[in-house]
């Protein structure tokens, strides 16, 4: 069975400075220690502006042939190879600080991770007192575009296991490449294994104002014959980048992956697209898990102390987690007893969408009550906003409710929340709360 692995962070502060690989401009890199379960978080310095993007697959943004992140006005360009490194490493909390670059590209070294590498390690890696739960795929998962295809399957249980199948015209040919993530050497093979072009997509690039700054003795660059002005450092240097690239993107998932991996000719699209199914999976387990809980944190008697509502308005059964005033996941089992089916509709009952968003103020108002300052005062519904029905919800379904706190005032709380039945959503909304003092019964 598998164990949470340990949290790590640098020892110090560290800086990396360089060129970017296709706007060539120069940027300050600057890797900061962080909290535990902070994440891997870039900060965009540029100007008056300062934008802070976590390393999540929900903040990707469409580029050709490179991972970038995006929050607001600012983003984070080819940040692939330095997320490889942090998690080769097992990095698992740090600030990256991307500073004097217009268009906010990580500096791009030789082309590989080795630089990010070499600067993490030199800062020394410090394990914390905490603990975080990897993602285990529980079963297969694939995505395809055209003749690609990555795939996710079951398979070791304390470590990520990569087999890659490359292909490409002459004089690459096929290459296959296996590595296990957490226990092979980071360092001495995948670190040095370079981003690559063909020299006809070189040419195309250098049309389009790409890479103008750099040289074939710069980036390796493969003709007919094999790199120009340059040396393979492995033979099969090409499939290791691609795992480079991998590992980098499917850090974007936020937490360590635990299977196997099998790639053909994935790009950073694909990469990108089993991120955000993995995301889906780890959330779907999560929530099997707590469906299984022999207790729960509120039963209906502790949800009648903190919510007025009763016969037939209270639309939450029972809490299943509460995590501090940040999270809650409740549950409302819907029967055909229920008043409201015997007009919504005869013969096809439905549960009406504005009860079910109902039964997910009421399960934001128990969050809410979770804060001291809120003990004795009411969540009264403000607005909602970005209310989304998605699926139909019937007798028989067990409606798995959601509450995340977005921000939290004295008199006013902003809750995001979804409601689920199986793997599915059936809801989502964000909603506002005035919180008002209870009047005395």
């Amino acid at each position: 069975m598998s164990e949470p692995q340990p949290q790590r962070t640098i020892g110090k502060e560290v800086t990396l400075r360089g060129r970017g690989l296709f706007s060539g401009e120069s940027a300050q890199l600057t890797f900061t220690p962080a909290d535990i379960n902070a994440g891997i978080t870039f900060v965009r310095r540029f100007g008056e502006k300062v934008a802070t993007i976590p390393a999540l697959v929900q903040n990707v943004i469409k580029r050709p042939r490179r991972t970038c992140l995006k929050n607001g006005t600012l983003q984070i360009e080819t940040v692939e190879h330095c997320l490889a490194a942090l998690t080769g490493l097992g990095i698992t909390n740090a600030t990256v600080t991307v500073a004097e670059s217009a268009t906010g590209e990580l500096p791009m070294g030789d082309g590989s991770g080795i630089d990010f590498a070499h600067v993490l390690h030199g800062a020394g890696i410090v394990e914390q007192d905490a603990k975080i739960e990897p993602l285990i795929i529980k079963k297969p998962i694939q995505v395809t575009n055209g003749d690609a295809t990555l795939t996710a399957l079951p398979g070791p249980t304390d470590r990520l296991e990569i087999i890659y199948d490359f292909e490409a015209a002459a004089p690459i040919g096929r290459q296959v490449y296996a590595f296990h993530l957490g226990q092979d050497d980071f360092l001495k093979e995948l670190a040095p294994a370079r981003t690559f072009v063909f020299e006809h997509e070189a040419g195309e690039l250098r049309k389009r104002g790409f890479g103008e700054h750099l040289t074939t003795q710069d980036l390796l660059v493969i003709g007919a014959s094999g790199p120009l002005d340059n040396e393979f450092r492995f033979p099969d240097e090409c499939v290791r980048h691609k795992v480079l690239d991998l590992i980098g993107d499917l850090t974007l998932v936020g937490r360590p992956i635990y299977g196997r991996l099998v790639a053909h000719k994935s790009g950073h699209e694909l990469n990108h697209l089993l991120a955000r199914r993995l995301v889906e999976h780890g959330d779907n387990m999560w929530r099997e898990s707590l469906l299984k809980r022999d207790k729960a944190a509120l039963d209906i008697r502790a949800i009648q102390r903190i919510l007025p509502h009763r016969f037939p308005m209270l639309l939450v059964d029972r809490v299943l987690e509460i995590e501090g005033d940040h999270r809650a996941v409740g549950i409302k089992n819907v029967t055909n007893n229920d008043i409201f089916f015997q007009g919504h509709y005869p013969g096809a009952p439905i549960m009406p969408g504005v009860l079910i968003v109902e039964a997910l103020g009421q399960l934001g108002g128990i969050l809410l009550s979770r804060k001291l300052e809120h003990t004795g005062k009411l969540a009264v519904l403000l607005s909602m906003d970005k209310v989304k029905l998605r699926h139909p919800v019937v007798p028989g379904d067990q409606l798995l409710l959601e509450a995340i706190a977005i921000r939290v005032k004295s008199r006013t709380g902003h809750i995001r929340c979804k409601a689920y039945v199986q793997d599915k959503v059936a809801a989502e909304a964000e909603i506002k709360f005035m919180l008002v003092d209870a009047e005395p019964v």
